[in-house]
């Protein structure tokens, strides 16, 4: 009987049903048993379970649609249906003379069934047409339909290694039955290119190169092969991305120039009959003046024109111009009907009548106009739901009914802490008009939840103290009650990210009392203020983000310990509360190979059964080309699960954002009850304002 209980093939083929009360008997008996016995039965079971709920940063409010803009008339149309997001598109028309047959048929992007995918619209069709995809992806990228045939990035084949990226390049027909890979297996590409005759391709590709940790300008090359034989590769251009075809032997991309602006190269060649390439890589011949950041080219066939995205000095917003390569000058496009919204990634009709690009829909056009609370997002994982918040650092309470968040850090706005029900119906402020980041449920008192109050980017000696919110949601009209009572002292510095205990007796969180950030305990009620602080952790390096173990027995935390000087990268600690037996958990590599050291994962935090633990990591390298995408922050954005002892990695997320501060909880049955969330009566959301910015790291006083 003992080997058969070992046995995890022996519960993976019980029944549905007895799998789901043997699921719920091991979360009954955790509390009662020892750690390791509790331990060892959940690792019985093959897969995480349970609700994931994490953040997107600036994700929810984008509301893009894809658009075209006639050059002649000068009349814009929007060409998808407010749905969801919709972005990267093509124009998917077969073209007669003139190219022009249908140039309201686009191929894109959307995001509307929880993850990514490519659609087809045609111009009088109500609904978009979902277009093949590669078998179990959850990431699509930049489509492209020539002759009948769809090309586009997809990221579901891991390639066996850390720090390099997953994207790669297939082809499929229109019935979905034939399904190519055209990139080698271990090398990465984006932003594919066909020629319009169809019979070359070009990618920004790292090849077999590791990603190298840049998330600005990333460092692939231009590389163009015949669409029938994908195996030979040649390097036409070293350092550029976002290739676009004028004919079939002159290729235009963007790279950062070494004068620092976002400029347009050109190559033109023959590509060589034989496996003689000598003469490549080209020199490429910038055709872009400095002075204004030109990204994401669009060549307009049968001219010396390509359309670009700009960004200029004194200017708010990235616009659509064309670029004239023959007279050297700029004509606007998109800045003279809409000059107060950002414009991405434009595309050409065959004829160069029509240029697309996406961009907000506009707060007063027709399609989803609110931002849901909650968002369910497509799982790898069968028995793990994972939901997307409007918000950040979620806690669940014990029971999962609620969920307190913070929804920004500008205290003005929406600082503060809230509560939104796990179905995404209703939400409550609990405190407002102050800064607060990073919540902790008490998971033995129904209404009490620990935050940190003060900036959440600051030096160690900062003043941002624990507080513990008692509250009540059953005032009058809605009203909450709360007492906030500060834990730590106002001259302690920077403390922060606070964690309960099972037990609801004890805090765990990071402080910056000593001049470094590393642990303290302290207790749940009284905080230092007569009941007892104890330092954790001791050392000139940062300890942060604490994770208190359900079971009990461990915490869980990011540290550069191993190599302080190094402030950009952080790996995963267990420690137990009493302070012994602090271990690395290495996941991108065994211990002294070069790969655990490039490891940068925070907000990491387990699964209620206290085997998994989920984090944010930069493992998978970078999914788009950041340039063109808002919003881009860091590039550890991507979730990840993986056992305490470091086996089991696997990847959660996809896609081109910053996702992080998840949390976990033991039910899969919560969050909204079908794919996409209703906003209505009896329903709340915030207002879709299309709230985003350029990439932090674009600047126009070079």
């Amino acid at each position: 009987m003992i080997n058969l209980i070992r046995s995890r093939r022996f519960f993976t083929s019980l029944h549905p049903a007895t799998t789901t009360i043997f699921t719920a008997v091991r979360f009954s008996i955790s509390r009662s048993l020892a750690p390791s016995v509790t331990r060892f039965l959940h690792h019985l079971m093959d897969e995480p379970t349970g609700t994931v709920l994490f953040t997107t940063v600036g994700r929810p409010y984008f509301g893009f649609d894809v658009f075209s803009l006639d050059l002649a008339s000068g009349r814009e149309r929007r060409l998808t249906d407010g749905l969801s997001i919709n972005f990267n598109a093509q124009f998917a028309s077969a073209g007669g003379e003139d190219g022009e047959d249908d140039p309201e048929a686009v191929v894109f992007v959307s995001d509307r069934t929880g993850c990514p995918r490519v659609y087809l619209a045609r111009s009088g069709s109500s609904q978009p047409e979902p277009l093949p995809s590669a078998p179990g992806s959850l990431f699509h990228d930049r489509p492209v339909l020539r002759n009948g045939r769809l090309y586009f990035i997809s990221a579901h084949e891991d390639p066996g290694k850390p720090f390099a990226s997953w994207s790669a390049l297939y082809s499929a027909d229109l019935e979905g039955t034939q399904i190519a890979r055209l990139t080698p297996c271990g090398s990465a590409d984006y932003s594919p290119a066909v020629s319009r005759s169809g019979k070359f391709v070009a990618v920004a590709s790292y090849g077999s190169r590791p990603w190298g940790g840049e998330f600005h300008a990333l460092n692939t090359d231009i590389v163009v092969f015949r669409e029938s034989d994908p195996t030979e590769r040649v390097i036409v251009a070293e350092g550029g991305g976002w290739p676009t075809w004028s004919g079939d032997s002159v290729v235009y991309f963007h790279r950062r120039a070494e004068d620092g602006w976002w400029s347009i190269f050109r190559v033109e060649f023959e590509f060589p009959s034989d496996a003689d390439i000598s003469g490549f890589p080209l020199a490429p011949t910038r055709i872009t003046p400095p002075g204004v950041h030109c990204f994401t080219p669009a060549a307009m066939p049968g001219s010396n024109k390509i359309a670009v995205a700009t960004r200029r000095r004194g200017k708010s917003y990235r616009h659509i111009e064309i670029f004239d390569a023959g007279s050297e000058s700029f004509v606007p496009v998109t800045e003279p009907v809409n000059p107060n919204f950002h414009h991405y990634n434009p595309f050409a009709s065959p004829g160069s009548r029509y240029i697309g690009y996406h961009r907000f829909r506009g707060e007063s056009t027709q399609g989803e106009s609110r931002v849901p609370n909650l968002d369910p997002i497509a799982s790898p994982i069968k028995g793990l739901r994972m939901l997307r918040l409007n918000g950040s650092f979620p806690s669940f309470s014990a029971d999962g009914e609620l969920i307190a968040f913070n929804h920004d850090f500008e205290a003005a706005v929406n600082g503060g802490v809230k509560i939104v029900r796990s179905d995404g119906s209703r939400r409550w402020t609990v405190i407002k008009d102050r800064t607060a980041f990073h919540n902790s449920w008490s998971p033995t008192e129904k209404n009490v939840i620990y935050t940190s109050i003060g900036p959440i980017f600051d030096s160690p000696k900062a003043t941002v103290q624990i507080a513990r919110l008692e509250f009540d949601l059953s005032g009058p009209e809605g009203g909450v009650k709360c007492n906030v009572k500060v834990l730590t002292r106002e001259d302690t510095g920077n403390n922060a990210f606070p964690s309960c205990s099972p037990d609801g007796k004890w805090l765990v969180f990071r402080s910056g009392r000593t001049g470094h950030k590393n642990l303290y305990v302290v207790d749940a009620v009284n905080g230092e203020f007569g009941g007892g602080i104890r330092q954790l952790t001791d050392g000139p390096w940062i300890d942060t983000m604490p994770s208190w173990s359900p079971i009990g027995d461990l915490i869980a935390f990011s540290s550069n310990r191993h190599n302080p000087d190094n402030v950009n990268a952080f790996s995963i600690y267990l420690i137990k509360p009493d302070g012994s037996g602090l271990r690395r958990v290495h996941v991108a590599g065994p211990e002294g190979s070069p790969e655990v050291d490039r490891e940068r994962i925070n907000h990491v935090c387990f699964s209620r059964d206290g085997e998994w633990l989920l984090f944010t990591a930069n493992l998978g390298g970078v999914t788009a080309e950041p340039v063109s995408w808002p919003n881009q922050f860091q590039p550890y954005g991507e979730l990840y699960v993986v056992r305490l002892d470091g086996s089991g990695l696997q990847r959660l997320t996809w896609n081109g954002f910053e996702n992080g501060t998840p949390a976990w909880h033991s039910s899969d049955d919560l969050g909204p009850g079908d794919l996409r969330s209703r906003i209505g009566e009896g329903w709340d959301g915030d207002k879709l304002r299309g709230q985003f910015e350029e990439p932090l790291w674009i600047s126009c006083d070079i």
